[in-house]
């Protein structure tokens, strides 16, 4: 009988014994697929939630069991998620942050004042001031001799903890209620969502019913909180911005941040991570005031874009008042539902009834932005949200530029589509590490890489307006010589042309009595 090995796990030129030896081979390349460009990053405050750590969801639910109800707050995370949200965006991954002065909301059973004792302290399971909606209930359980504690909170699934026995005395079933919130009752019946329990100083109290009672003293520790608290530091413990890192986030938002001097450090941040960072000016920002800003901060990279701060009035259904806030939501929503070759450039945004250059809608709009305006904003690398749109009477991104003062380089598609490329290859190229530099090798190499690239100009993310290829590949002896191989270096050369944007639209029109028009 043969012998069956995978391909690459038998040296084949030190065989000795004679048989039949068979190889399972699998294709030499791979094929590459696209990484995400949906996925919306943002840092910011709550009143609920772990801080300082990443928390994936994709729904308004899903925001508000992660991180409680919306704020009105400058820095309110919900705030940005709900405005991305109207625009089609689907995919978040949330950071909270806090001043460090934020504290859990707790309930003492039975607490006795007197002595200031309890036998089981019940704790929200994060910080904030959701943590004070958290209601409990203790009475009869399903089976006699037997108590239930019921948690619930707005928002979340009620909790049970039933059928706890007293059978054997009142410190074996307080230490059994504390077992049963913190490690679960059942396969069905697991650990609490929402609390924490932990033993008191007095257990030998009997249980008795408790009802219509709530959690007390949860704060959010917002009201210190800095644009500095939301760009965090970077380290073993990541706080803030930098607990984005590995995520996977294409979108980044420091939300309601409007401090210039942090942009420097967004950017370094955003080409990093394959980010594009998404920046405001500060509420009544004028365009003298938002050029000024840009000089000071010094800035010039496609990682970060930079809206003026002509905020925009939004209704706010959770808390029932139109509000002005950050432009940043409607700008990373609508760049997360588009194909990364297109910039936001004249897309319709959803959800503004006014701003404060236009007023509100419903007060008749009566101020908009001259050509002279937009090409100092332009010019200097900042961009708006206004109405109307080259396409007609809503409100869009007006320019779809970053802030680099390379034309070149200046649109939101260059940093959509490169960062786009860059992380696709830097997820599935590492394939290849501790592979045999051969001629196999290298055409493999190049076959993955033409095979990726192919797919995205056949899709209409890269292309030349002539039709002909978008790209090359070359990855052989011609820029790998022996020299440079045999130290353990392989390189592969990548040209790409990127698709242009129809920024000015130019038409040309011949008329007049005199003009003579022939039609084949």
């Amino acid at each position: 009988m043969g012998i069956i090995s995978q391909s690459g796990s038998l040296n084949t030129a030190a065989l000795a014994v004679p048989d039949l030896y068979v190889q399972i081979q699998t294709a030499g390349s791979t094929s590459l697929s696209g990484a995400s460009t949906n996925v919306v990053g943002l840092v910011g405050t709550a009143t609920w939630g772990p801080v300082n750590t990443p928390v994936v969801f994709g729904t308004s639910q899903e925001r508000i069991a992660a991180f409680g109800p919306m704020q009105t707050s400058v820095f309110d995370l919900a705030t940005v998620v709900s405005t991305a949200i109207v625009q089609g965006a689907s995919d978040f991954v949330g950071v909270r942050v806090t001043d460090g002065t934020d504290t859990a909301a707790s309930y003492a059973l039975l607490y006795d004042s007197t002595a200031g004792t309890y036998p089981v302290l019940l704790s929200a399971k994060y910080s904030g001031t959701a943590g004070n909606t958290i209601s409990l209930e203790m009475s009869a359980g399903s089976a006699p001799g037997t108590w239930k504690l019921v948690l619930q909170m707005p928002n979340a699934l009620p909790e049970s903890f039933d059928n706890l026995s007293v059978a054997q005395g009142n410190v074996s079933f307080w230490a059994n209620l504390v077992s049963a919130v913190n490690n679960g009752q059942s396969a069905t019946r697991g650990p609490s969502a929402l609390v924490v329990a932990s033993p008191g100083a007095n257990s030998n109290v009997s249980p008795a019913v408790i009802t219509g009672q709530t959690f007390m003293n949860g704060q959010d520790g917002n009201s210190g909180v800095s644009a500095q608290s939301l760009v965090g530091s970077d380290g073993v413990a990541r706080t803030g911005m930098y607990a984005l890192r590995g995520q996977s986030c294409s979108i980044g938002v420091l939300t309601g941040v409007t401090d210039s001097t942090t942009w420097s450090t967004q950017i370094a941040f955003g080409l990093a991570e394959g980010m594009y960072m998404i920046a405001c000016g500060p509420l009544d920002e004028t365009i003298s005031d938002a050029l000024s800003r840009r000089t000071s901060a010094g800035v010039d990279s496609y990682a970060l874009k930079v809206m003026l701060g002509d905020w925009l009035y939004w209704y706010d259904s959770e808390n029932s008042m139109t509000r002005l806030v950050s432009p940043q939501g409607f700008v990373a929503g609508r760049l997360s539902t588009l194909s990364p070759e297109l910039p936001s450039l004249n897309k319709q945004l959803y959800g503004i009834i006014g701003s404060q250059k236009a007023g509100l809608t419903a007060d008749g709009q009566t101020l908009t932005y001259s050509s002279a305006e937009l090409t100092s904003l332009f010019q200097n690398g900042i961009d708006v949200i206004c109405n109307p749109a080259p396409g007609g009477a809503y409100w869009c991104v007006r320019g779809g530029f970053n802030v680099s003062s390379n034309p070149e380089i200046d649109g939101d598609e260059y940093t959509r589509v490169t960062n786009f490329i860059a992380e696709t290859i830097s997820n599935g190229m590492g394939i290849y590490i501790g592979l045999a530099i051969s001629p196999t090798l290298f055409s493999n190499v190049e076959a993955t890489l033409t095979g990726f690239l192919s797919d995205l100009q056949s899709q209409g993310i890269i292309g030349s307006s002539s039709g002909s290829s978008a790209y090359s590949v070359v990855c052989s002896s011609v820029n790998n010589p022996q020299s440079r191989t045999a130290l353990g270096y392989l390189q592969a050369d990548i040209s790409v042309t990127y698709l242009g944007v129809n920024r000015k639209f130019i038409v040309n029109i011949n008329g007049g009595a005199d003009v003579t028009v022939s039609s084949n």
